[in-house]
């Protein structure tokens, strides 16, 4: 089975020599950019976001990074390509070398790429069953068919439903997929009899990254920017959430990696939203308000490494 390419640092918008950090900036301004919220054109917004989440799952995570950049020579920007046979050491992209039929899925949120590369495989298996027309005992093989499937945020706080899609040699099966509010990364949805001969369909979660916040668990951490006035007077700011903006009290006197906790604002109803605070000193002041902060040190009797 084929499958198109897809270059994933064509995608951010950064070298193949990129570094982490350089290939997490670019994730969250272009993820800031076409997330389905705020874009425009939300269709066209929908599939970039898409697009983006997938390229940065394998791009930072380095596992998934060295597999990629091991495609080496049959690397061909835009090409179509087969790769070898079985599951050898490297990267493949025969899904199934056990039977002679492949499959490929549909709306879980990744490419036939991704899936082929990282993700669809099959699992177990056994023969046996009872023929209900004559009663006779009869053999097939049943597998269960496992992949990922992309959740937003937005989904595992409030659950949903999505239409996903079995490719099969001769036919294709569509299937209702329930993902409940408050799931997390890595867990799995089964969809019972929904495999290979009657075995199961098990769909790994990946939460897609976010340009705002981090998940952890049910909770999401969210950093924030504070000026050092805000920290040390307090103040009153508006910070994101999944569901628009709140405003929320600074305690005077916070200091710079202090978690600030917004009860029942993660996902689902047991998950909290942690405000992450980072004191930002401005880069250039003028001679004036150099003045008042020579002023301010002067004055003050504080010491932080006292």
């Amino acid at each position: 089975m084929s499958v198109q390419y897809k270059d994933y640092y064509q995608t951010l918008g950064v070298s193949r020599s990129a570094s982490d950090a350089d290939i997490k900036k670019s994730f969250r301004k272009l993820a800031r950019e076409f997330h389905p919220d705020v874009a425009k054109d939300k269709k066209r917004a929908e599939e970039k976001f898409k697009e983006i989440n997938e390229a940065y799952e394998v791009l930072s995570d380095a596992g998934k990074r060295k597999k990629y950049d091991e495609l080496g020579s049959n690397w061909k920007s835009g090409a179509e390509f087969r790769g070898p046979p079985g599951r050898g050491s490297g990267p493949q992209f025969t899904r199934r070398q056990e039977t002679a039929q492949e499959f490929e899925f549909g709306g879980t949120g990744f490419s036939d790429f991704f899936e082929q590369l990282f993700g669809a495989r099959m699992r177990g298996g056994g023969f046996g069953g009872v023929n209900e027309g004559t009663g006779d005992a009869y053999a097939e093989m049943t597998r269960d068919i496992e992949g990922d499937i992309m959740v937003t945020l937005e989904e595992a706080k409030h659950g949903s439903l999505r239409t996903v899609t079995v490719r099969h040699e001769n036919s294709t099966d569509s299937h209702q997929v329930k993902i409940p509010a408050g799931i997390t990364e890595g867990q799995k949805l089964r969809i019972a009899g929904r495999g290979e001969g009657g075995g199961d369909l098990f769909l790994r979660v990946r939460l897609a990254k976010h340009p705002d916040f981090e998940a952890d668990g049910r909770d999401l951490l969210c950093e924030i920017d504070l000026a050092p006035w805000e920290a040390a007077i307090g103040a009153e700011i508006a910070v994101p959430t999944l569901d628009g903006s709140v405003n929320i009290k600074i305690p005077a006197g916070t200091s710079s990696g202090q978690k600030l906790r917004m009860r029942g604002r993660g996902l689902g109803k047991n998950g909290d939203l942690f405000v992450v605070t980072k004191i930002v000193v401005p880069e250039k002041i003028s001679e004036a308000q150099k003045k008042l902060w020579q002023q301010l040190a002067n004055e003050s009797g504080f010491n932080p490494r006292g």
